[in-house]
């Protein structure tokens, strides 16, 4: 059972770094002008942050706590996430 358990675990230590690699390739891909033509140097970069950056989780919804830094539910959470979206 130890050695299913230790295969699993350094199977899924490769699997996490390629996820991450597979969606960086993927907004490289997307990093391109309005025209269809690839972009270069910090236009490609600032194209490729903006996209890892919309990949990311819902980070208002982390944010939706208490003062307690209870997390919040309901129609308080809706209200914290509504307007943590509309500052940005």
């Amino acid at each position: 059972m130890k050695k299913i358990i230790i295969a699993l675990s350094i199977a899924f230590s490769f699997a996490i770094p390629s996820i991450a690699f597979a969606d960086q390739a993927a907004c490289e891909a997307k990093a391109v002008s309005k025209e269809g033509k690839p972009l270069y140097g910090a236009a490609k970069d600032a194209s490729i942050k903006k996209c890892m950056g919309d990949a990311k989780p819902n980070d208002c919804e982390a944010k939706a706590v208490s003062k307690d830094g209870k997390p919040l539910y309901g129609a308080a959470k809706a209200a914290s996430i509504k307007k943590c979206e509309g500052s940005k």
